[in-house]
């Protein structure tokens, strides 16, 4: 009963997403505004993707950003020096993060806590190198640029309301997939893998390749949002993809809520906020993020999503 009364709101929250989304489109004619409600949308797949990884399957990665990059990396390398169809280069880009993942996750997810942490981070700084190194494919440290816009026939994506319908149709898709898994039996052995890997390989759960599935799906979301952050901005660089760019995502799933679909939401929506209400700190941009995600594993350690939910219950039964 309680799964039913879980999916029923799931639905619904849908929805309201949806609905609010078809409303902002329409609505909002400032191209800046909307562009930022187009980012908050790209932010989100990147930390559904790690919250799959890390709230549900309970496996840190601290070099997440890598395959953003791939992403990005893949589909501006296959259009402007090959000249391919973004439509191609984008399940290019998914597939090529995903065989990354594979490859990197069998001897690495063997490893836990610190030692995943570390792992994941050495993994990440290695793509990061790669991306400013091979200058005559990736352009090197001054970037990418000439990326192609969008466009499906008549319809074109370079125009700011468009694109945001498009980030936010693929959002949409995400949650309701991300949720599918969660409902389904590969969900819960991702939950018995979080409360204790041991005793869930006792009963039965093949751990190892449940582990591996969900680094490759979070690869893949991570993957997409890179394909979309490229042909957005036209122009790529390694510093998007570095070391920094793995921390923001893990503060947006640590502060939106783990084990959260909304939260990714709330966090990627918070955290992409904060850097436009701050431009007058932006020096202390990381001081910033790191006190926020203090006080939120102080007063809300299970996330923004949960703790306000928390806080609500409590007063609704007083």
């Amino acid at each position: 009963m309680a799964g039913n009364h879980h999916k029923h709101w799931h639905r619904i929250g849908c929805g309201i997403l949806a609905i609010a989304v078809i409303a902002a489109g329409l609505g909002i004619t400032n191209a800046y505004h909307l562009q930022i409600l187009t980012f908050i949308g790209i932010h989100t797949l990147l930390a559904l993707g790690l919250n799959m990884l890390m709230g549900y399957a309970g496996q840190i990665s601290l070099g997440h950003a890598a395959f953003y990059g791939i992403g990005a990396y893949t589909s501006a390398i296959l259009t402007v020096h090959y000249g391919a169809s973004p439509w191609l280069a984008l399940p290019a880009a998914i597939l090529a993060a995903m065989a990354v993942a594979w490859i990197v996750g069998v001897p690495t997810l063997k490893l836990s806590g610190y030692y995943l942490g570390m792992g994941t981070l050495g993994f990440g700084m290695i793509i990061h190198i790669l991306l400013r190194e091979w200058s005559g494919m990736t352009g090197g440290a001054s970037g990418f640029v000439g990326i192609p816009p969008l466009s499906l026939g008549p319809v074109s994506f370079a125009d700011g309301r468009n694109y945001f319908f498009l980030v936010w149709g693929f959002v949409l898709l995400s949650l309701i997939l991300c949720q599918r898994i969660i409902d389904s039996r590969v969900g819960r052995g991702l939950r018995a893998i979080h409360d204790g890997e041991k005793a869930a390989a006792a009963v039965g759960v093949n751990t190892s390749r449940l582990k591996l599935q969900v680094f490759v799906l979070s690869a893949a979301l991570s993957a997409l949002a890179g394909f979309l952050y490229a042909h957005l901005v036209f122009f790529i660089s390694p510093g998007s993809f570095g070391f920094l760019a793995s921390i923001r995502m893990v503060t947006m799933v640590v502060i939106g809520g783990m084990a959260s679909i909304w939260g990714a939401l709330f966090g990627a929506g918070l955290l992409t906020l904060l850097p436009e209400w701050l431009h007058a700190f932006s020096e202390f941009e990381m001081l910033i993020y790191g006190l926020i995600l203090m006080c939120v594993m102080i007063f809300l350690p299970q996330g923004l999503t949960r703790g306000l939910l928390d806080i609500y219950e409590k007063s609704r039964r007083k």
